[in-house]
């Protein structure tokens, strides 16, 4: 070998080295030791992983899992672990990373022509995926645990809980934008007779849901929210907030009061961020949701200013942890029956969504809030349903 070989190679390898060691430190904060023998702690198969993770942060972390450079027996441990330390932001941004987060700023990633994408990319995957993982309803969004020991029972206390803090009653016109298979709908129409309108950007939730109930007073439409006429008695929108984007808030709240009637009530479902941004994470935004964001208090609060009384908040996030590790539990158990369809590397992302996903939950860097809002401020006060 060559003198100047053998030294690129001596500071190439000095250099891994020098990677792993960092890294070693970093993970040492949160208690995390690789090659360690809890169930949180990391196994490395491919030493390029350490400057792979190092330049790359949270989209080289996620991208390298799916590769199989590493492996976790508790993923959501890991990542509870590290955001506590507050380790998150202790690593570099690839270059996709900071792309995506001054796309965010520049453009409107969630406009007119965007719409439909998320519906394609994600939940037009395959209804087989989403059957064996949720419950019999469909109901893609966190289930309220008060008082429930599984997720059907969950799920359908959230669907109940919705429909009591909306004062839902026999024959109203209920409206929900973002309907996804229809659980909302089916239940309000079902379990408190009323008429049910649910709008949604993916084609497999729409027939799914019209087939599901074509027996009952509602009605299933693929369209953008931006689009909707007509006066409802109530709306909701359930876990749909989170594709709607910064730049449109207020669009979405204009079209809310637009079509609520004059003493209806609206009731928000959505995740909101910890602090205020214009971005999910890039793994995320690559692999699960293109084109979403998590809202803010503030940005909340300045969507609906001058249009809405914000009669109540309830932040119930710590309710996703058992959600998504039930999901997970489901997809788990049933692989067997999935993996014709669904190749390893898919299997690792999704692992990885969902339980990374539940260990933000946990540390409460992320939330879920239900907020009811008024168009003139109920008379005598809203009294909160629990």
């Amino acid at each position: 070998m060559l003198p100047s070989t053998r030294k690129k190679n001596e500071t190439g390898t000095a250099r891994a080295t020098r990677m792993e060691s960092v890294m070693r430190d970093l993970l040492a904060e949160a208690d995390v030791k690789i090659g360690g023998d809890r169930p949180w702690d990391l196994q490395v198969h491919d030493k390029r992983f350490y400057r792979r993770v190092l330049s790359g942060g949270v989209l080289a972390l996620g991208e390298s899992y799916m590769d199989g450079w590493w492996d976790c027996e508790a993923l959501d441990q890991f990542v509870e672990r590290v955001m506590r330390a507050g380790l998150r932001d202790a690593v570099g941004r690839s270059f996709r990373a900071r792309f995506y987060i001054l796309l965010a700023y520049l453009t409107n990633r969630q406009n007119r022509s965007r719409a439909f994408e998320v519906g394609q990319r994600h939940y037009d995957i395959g209804n087989d995926l989403y059957e064996v993982m949720l419950d019999d309803r469909m109901t893609y969004s966190c289930g309220y645990w008060k008082e429930a020991s599984n997720l059907d029972d969950a799920q359908e206390a959230k669907l109940d809980l919705i429909c009591r803090k909306i004062g839902l009653r026999p024959g109203q016109h209920v409206l929900d934008i973002g309907c996804g298979w229809g659980s909302f709908i089916g239940y309000a129409a079902e379990h408190y007779g009323a008429r049910a309108t649910g709008i949604t950007v993916s084609e497999n939730q729409a027939a799914y849901a019209r087939e599901r109930y074509a027996s009952l007073p509602v009605e299933v439409r693929l369209m953008d929210y931006r689009d909707l006429a007509g006066t409802y008695d109530h709306i909701v929108s359930v876990g749909m907030f989170e594709h709607v984007g910064a730049k449109n808030y207020r669009t979405f709240m204009e079209v809310a009061r637009r079509c609520l009637a004059d003493d209806g009530l609206v009731l928000l479902h959505t995740i909101t961020g910890f602090r205020t941004g214009h971005t999910i994470n890039p793994w995320t935004e690559k692999y699960i949701f293109p084109n979403s964001m998590l809202p803010s208090a503030k940005q909340i609060g300045e969507a609906t200013e001058k249009l809405f009384v914000m009669e109540d908040v309830h932040n119930f996030g710590a309710d996703y942890d058992p959600t998504l590790m039930a999901w997970h539990r489901n997809v788990a158990a049933a692989w067997d029956r999935l993996a014709n369809r669904y190749d390893e590397r898919f299997r690792r992302m999704w692992r990885f969504y969902l339980l990374t996903s539940a260990g933000s939950f946990r540390v409460r860097r992320t939330g879920l809030w239900q907020v009811v809002l008024s168009s003139q401020g109920v008379p005598g006060g809203y009294r909160s349903v629990r």
